[in-house]
């Protein structure tokens, strides 16, 4: 697909452009069909490939873990039962060991975030040209399967946490103490524009840094794929086997971090000091 009349920056511009609904200045309202178009209808527009991918994926996991749920058995379980109760078992000792409050949601929302973010991670081993392929046969411009590829998407996710976060603060210490948390620590009253500056920072950072270390990680290594398949078809299976192979590694690992950072900063919210 790299071949013929279409450019290696047209290529890459191509897969990196999300299938966008919006209202264009030009154009009025309808689907992007060039990445300049998508760009200029602003903040309004919805990139609908990033929202079907996370929502299908998150109706997956829902539907296989409630289906397990349903017929779990004490006897000798099955495969699918198996894998279900391990990964349970890994999100709780990683709960356990890092929360020591009380609260039923955490180690759910540990487990859906872990597994919501690994399989939208893992649409990255899916080879870059077959599903864009396909979409264009059915005249769909632009098709990108990773979400957490697009920063809105991982930026959603960042910014639910962080409101947990704020929730749980002011629930578990109240308002006086959250704010109080903020104007006093770590120098005292005295210093109280400074402690203002500290903890707002680090308060914001948090949303931040989530986003943009699972959409960082993971656009590098979906640019890496692309780079690769503007390649001769014979150096392609030589560069792309053990790059997807390294990168079962990172799509996990981001997972990983992103379920852990959460539980490190709900503790954080629930600490009384």
């Amino acid at each position: 697909m790299a071949s013929g009349t279409v450019t290696s920056s047209e290529y890459i511009s191509h897969h990196l452009t999300n299938l966008t609904f919006g209202s264009h200045p030009e154009h009025g309202l309808g689907f992007a069909k060039t990445a300049v178009e998508a760009a200029e209808m602003g903040f309004w527009a919805i990139n609908v490939d990033t929202m079907l991918w996370s929502i299908g994926l998150g109706v997956l996991f829902t539907w296989l873990f409630s289906k397990v749920a349903k017929s779990v058995t004490a006897g000798v379980p099955g495969n699918t039962q198996n894998f279900v109760e391990t990964l349970i078992e890994f999100v709780e000792d990683n709960v356990s060991s890092i929360f020591h409050h009380k609260n039923a949601l955490i180690a759910p929302l540990a487990l859906t975030i872990f597994v919501w973010i690994f399989l939208m991670n893992t649409m990255d081993l899916i080879p870059v040209d077959w599903i864009p392929y396909i979409a264009g046969q059915m005249g769909i411009h632009f098709m990108k399967v990773v979400p957490t590829t697009d920063i809105n998407a991982t930026m959603g996710m960042a910014l639910s946490v962080f409101g947990l976060i704020l929730y749980y603060s002011i629930k578990m210490k109240g308002l006086g103490g959250f704010l109080g948390e903020l104007a006093f620590q770590p120098l005292g009253k005295w210093m109280l524009p400074f402690n203002l500056f500290l903890e707002i920072v680090g308060l914001l950072a948090k949303p931040i840094s989530l986003a943009l270390r699972l959409f960082g990680n993971m656009y590098a290594g979906e640019m890496i794929f692309i780079l690769i398949a503007l390649l001769p078809f014979w150096i392609q299976w030589v560069l792309s086997v053990p790059w997807a192979i390294f990168h079962i590694l990172v799509i996990t690992l981001q997972a990983f971090i992103f379920m852990v950072l959460t539980i490190v900063y709900m503790a954080m919210a629930h600490e009384e000091h």
